[in-house]
Order: C-alpha cells, then sequence, then structure tokens
C-alpha cells in the first residue's frame, strides 16, 4: 500500500489498522518513497534481543534483589 505524508496526518487510524492487518505502507513525500510503516511484530522478538544482550543476567550472582540495593546505596553517609 502506498500512502503521502497528508493521508499520515488525516488518515492516521486508517493506516494503522492497515498495518495491525499486517499490511505494509511505503510513505511518500512530493512523488519520492521517504519511509515504510510496518508492523512491529515483524521486528525481533525482545527474547531474541535480550539473548544477545550483554548486560542480560547482569544481576543474576547477587545476593539480594535490585531494589535492597539501590535503597541500600541511597541511605545517607555517616560521617566519622
Amino acid at each position: 500500500m502506498e500512502a503521502t505524508t497528508k493521508d499520515m496526518r488525516l488518515h492516521s487510524r486508517e493506516l494503522l489498522a492497515a498495518v495491525d492487518r499486517g499490511e505494509e505502507i511505503e510513505i511518500t513525500y512530493r512523488g519520492r518513497l521517504r519511509a515504510k510503516l510496518v508492523p512491529y511484530r515483524s521486528a525481533a522478538a525482545p527474547q531474541t534481543r535480550a539473548a544477545h544482550n550483554p548486560l542480560f543476567g547482569l544481576w543474576r550472582d547477587q545476593q539480594g534483589s535490585v531494589d535492597d540495593y539501590v535503597r541500600r546505596i541511597r541511605q545517607p553517609r555517616k560521617f566519622k
């Protein structure tokens, strides 16, 4: 499907409904292709991205929860 930037401004609800149905929409500006509107589901799933993230599971070897750690470091310091 093809739509103009004016269509995007005036008929965004219909364009999003088409994307929800799985259609890809090419957005043109002054007759030239400028962007593509694709369904979000077709992007990489969050589970696959998390497996490649080096920070995933960062707190696995820590004792306690992240909330406990943050509470502890936010406590005021005691000076001697």
